[in-house]
């Protein structure tokens, strides 16, 4: 989950470098660092505690400058967030190295690295990669070589970074279950954990597979696999621009992306529909064989996503009448489980590098499912180059680590998807066709329910001084809840929690109390009734209620009842349309509350570590 910059080029690399950084700073903040080949051939390296920014200060003070170059942005797995366990680590002067991932191994290496004399500096699983490169650069191997045979020792995932002092004009990159990119420049190379560090200066990208390692120099690319045989990978022409990672006038860049769910949910369904009719080839060109035989479904995710796997069970299982299970991906490739004949595996992850979702997916395909879809914002990323199928959201770039505008275009991704199954079985034109109407009116749906900003914004206020909340849904709406509550403490620290309404008597009603807010969605449909009379189990015990009720819900604030009503008429997008209030009420409490709403602690956007 950290992010990784490199350069080798004619002019200095120092600004390239820092910038990249700044751009890859949702995938980790805990600390920052670059390392520079100056002019004489010698490391330089300026290491922080703490954001990007700090680095830049420190950079204005004792500037680095040279053509060859390595930076890092850091989310802690191993050791302290602290300046000795920053990036990049450096060996006897001689070698440094950047590293993203876990190597699981480190313990037995470091054992094997002290007894034959080595000190350590950092409590990282990094430093011993280090030094292993080091020990072969001594044994007179290249550096190319040196890391080759070093990563024949590594077990678990990384991409790598390294350059050395004997090789001034070189870096080396690799990459294992980690992303890394290739930016190709005119008379310079760039490398990169994710293309949007490296937009201001090239939108020409080589996506490097698992195994390869890139021999990279001014003047000269090539690739090796992972038995270090030549190979070629094709340059793709990215559509993205540097201005897309910017915030648009908006404070934060959660807030421009909430505001921006309307054109994602647009773009998401941009050529997908035809004269009333779901192009089916979308999800791939086999898809419409393969929906024809599907008898189950399996999907698994992590966080967000698997929120939205949960509501399109739902979906899928009242609209296509097929049994639909929904999996936590880094628990579901850690126990047992049954494949029923037939069943399509579906996997959801808005960066297509989460490595929980990825193991699933690699796992599903050695399993007997009938085949896999990927639902992904991420074009050229691991998950979708191992699916058979792909549904791509065209959702834009989502900075903010707190997902909002992955998971309502992931919920239209999935909701096409469940039509297109459920044309195969019974599901008749007229009801396709409503559904599609429904689908398409979201954009503007989603456009009016912005306007509650100011309303959400002052019930904020009530939550500026809790330390908990409970969050309550029924049915589709559960899910609801959960995403809810998971935005709430993503970005305000508050601890929330989400229930089912109906068992708030089987043990949570212990803590309601005058102190502890229930949020609540209440939909105008079949249990809604039911959800009333869950609601006056907590007005009965004092609790303060707030409730985003659809119009027609017949709900009325009273003391202790503090009600938003929505213009949402109950369909199947209702559970997305509910969504967005909630993604309101938790960044007006996290602004209230003074917390960093685009870089939580502890948090960091692209997870792709265990």
């Amino acid at each position: 989950m950290c992010g990784i910059v490199g350069a080798v080029a004619q002019r200095d690399v120092s600004p390239v470098l820092l910038e990249g950084l700044k751009r890859l700073e949702y995938r980790g903040y805990d600390s920052a660092g670059l390392a520079v080949m100056s002019h004489d051939k010698e490391l330089q390296r300026l290491r922080v505690q703490g954001k990007v920014n700090e680095l830049f200060k420190e950079h204005q003070k004792s500037p680095l400058n040279g053509t060859t170059g390595i930076a890092h942005t850091r989310w802690a797995t191993h050791g302290k967030p602290n300046v000795k366990n920053a990036h990049p680590h450096i060996c006897h002067d001689k070698v440094a190295l950047v590293h993203n991932g876990i190597i699981e191994n480190h313990e037995e290496l470091r054992k094997e690295q002290m007894a034959s004399g080595f000190e350590f500096n950092s409590e990282t699983d990094t430093e011993v990669v280090v030094n292993a490169i080091y020990e072969a650069l001594e044994s007179r191997l290249d550096l190319l070589h040196a890391v080759f045979n070093t990563t024949k020792k590594l077990q678990g995932a990384y991409a790598l970074g390294v350059i050395n002092n004997t090789d001034p004009g070189r870096l080396i990159a690799v990459k294992k279950g980690s992303p890394l990119v290739i930016g190709v420049g005119i008379g310079e190379y760039f490398i990169a954990s994710d293309v949007f560090a490296l937009l201001p200066v090239t939108q020409k990208f080589i996506f490097l597979e698992d195994g390869d390692i890139a021999d990279i120099t001014r003047d000269k690319l090539t690739i090796y696999d992972s038995e270090l045989s030549i190979v070629e990978r094709s340059i793709k022409l990215t559509e993205l621009n540097a201005d897309m990672a910017d915030k648009a006038g908006y404070r934060h860049y959660m807030l421009k992306e909430i505001f921006s769910q309307p054109n994602a949910i647009e773009k998401s369904l941009e050529h997908r529909i035809k004269d009333g009719k779901i192009i089916t080839s979308e999800f791939g060109q086999n898809a419409d064989s393969i929906f024809s035989r599907v008898k189950s479904v399996k999907i698994a995710a992590c966080g967000t996503s698997y929120h939205a796997g949960l509501i399109a069970a739902y979906w899928m299982e009242e609209i296509a009448h097929i049994s639909c299970h929904v999996e936590i991906a880094s628990e579901y490739r850690y126990r047992k489980s049954v494949v029923i004949d037939d069943t399509l595996f579906v996997s959801i992850s808005q960066s297509g590098e989460t490595a929980d979702t990825l193991a699933a997916l690699h796992l599903a395909k050695e399993s007997n499912f009938l085949s896999t879809l990927a639902i992904c914002n991420v074009a050229e990323s691991s998950l979708t180059r191992d699916s058979e199928l792909v549904f791509l959201t065209h959702a834009g770039p989502e900075i903010g680590v707190a997902s909002t505008k992955a998971f309502t275009t992931q919920l239209v991704a999935l909701f096409l998807m469940v039509i297109a199954i459920a044309k195969h079985n019974g599901l008749s034109k007229e009801y396709e066709k409503m559904m599609i109407k429904q689908v398409k009116s979201l954009s503007g749906r989603v456009s009016q329910l912005l306007h509650h900003k100011d309303e959400i914004e002052i019930m904020a206020k009530d939550f500026a001084d809790k330390h908990h909340a409970l969050f309550l849904g029924r049915g589709s709406f559960l899910p609801v809840a959960m995403e809810g509550a998971l935005k709430l403490k993503e970005i305000s620290y508050i601890h929330a929690e989400a229930y089912a309404a109906g068992e708030l008597k089987h043990g949570p009603l212990a803590l309601v109390d005058d102190d502890m807010p229930i949020v609540a969605v209440a939909p105008n449909n079949n249990l809604l009734e039911k959800l009333k009379s869950n609601l006056q189990e907590v007005k009965a015990r004092g609790g303060k209620l707030y409730l985003f009720a659809d119009k027609e819900s017949d709900v009325e604030s009273t003391e202790g009842v503090y009600i938003i009503n929505l213009n949402v008429d109950y369909d199947f997008m209702a559970p997305i349309l509910h969504t967005i209030p909630l993604q309101l009420l938790a960044y007006y409490v996290a602004v209230i509350k003074g917390a960093d709403i685009d870089q939580p602690r502890n948090l960091a956007k692209s997870v792709t570590v265990e």
